[in-house]
């Protein structure tokens, strides 16, 4: 069955694994090219507000810009030919086949990487959000890869709680938690996951 198409102006959880649970990421290099991609292919058309890259899978909270927001400049596409109209779908799906020949060239592989038909959930609340962004940031520690969140290097954790030049929309997710304090603090207490319990990708 074929997922609903993303819509402008709407948030979305975005996740997804490697097919058949194997690895998207096998060494430093390869988180850094995921992210060199996603800013050429995401960012112009999403806000970003938290992301995670785990060995096997990754989790993004975005938001799709209107259509009228988009500087089509800025766009990237997979081939030479133009779209008559900008799909947010359709740049994540290149995102991923950028991504998946990049590793399939380097490390002589063939065949999907990714599963088929990445996943995505609209967030429906500013409480879903948070709890959203938290599970994003807490995830290295829930699949026990680090004990204290601050310690995995690919979130977007440090990125909030630093001062250096970004294009995560770190103030507007401060913001929501009130002030970068609060932030800090809600990430270190237990959270009932009971809203979010269909998005979470085990």
């Amino acid at each position: 069955m074929n997922p609903i198409p993303l819509e402008n102006g709407k948030y979305y959880h975005i996740y997804n694994r490697g097919n058949n649970g194997i690895d998207l990421f096998y060494e430093i290099e390869n988180y850094k090219h995921f992210l060199r991609l996603y800013e050429k292919y995401i960012d112009p058309i999403a806000e970003t507000y938290a992301w995670c890259l785990m060995k096997n899978h990754f989790h993004i909270l975005v938001y799709i810009k209107e259509t009228g927001e988009i500087d089509v400049t800025k766009l990237e596409y997979s081939s030479t030919d133009k779209p008559k109209m900008v799909s947010a779908s359709k740049q994540f799906s290149n995102l991923f086949n950028a991504y998946t020949l990049a590793m399939n060239k380097r490390y002589k592989r063939t065949g999907s990487l990714f599963e088929k038909n990445f996943r995505r959930k609209v967030v429906t609340s500013e409480t879903y959000f948070q709890k959203l962004v938290f599970y994003i940031h807490n995830n290295p520690v829930h699949h026990k890869f680090t004990k204290h969140i601050v310690e995995y290097p690919w979130t977007s954790y440090g990125t909030v709680i630093s001062t250096k030049n970004t294009k995560l929309q770190r103030d507007k997710v401060i913001k929501s938690f009130n002030d970068l304090e609060n932030f800090k603090y809600y990430h270190t207490i237990n959270q009932n996951f009971d809203e979010i319990e269909d998005l979470i990708i085990e």
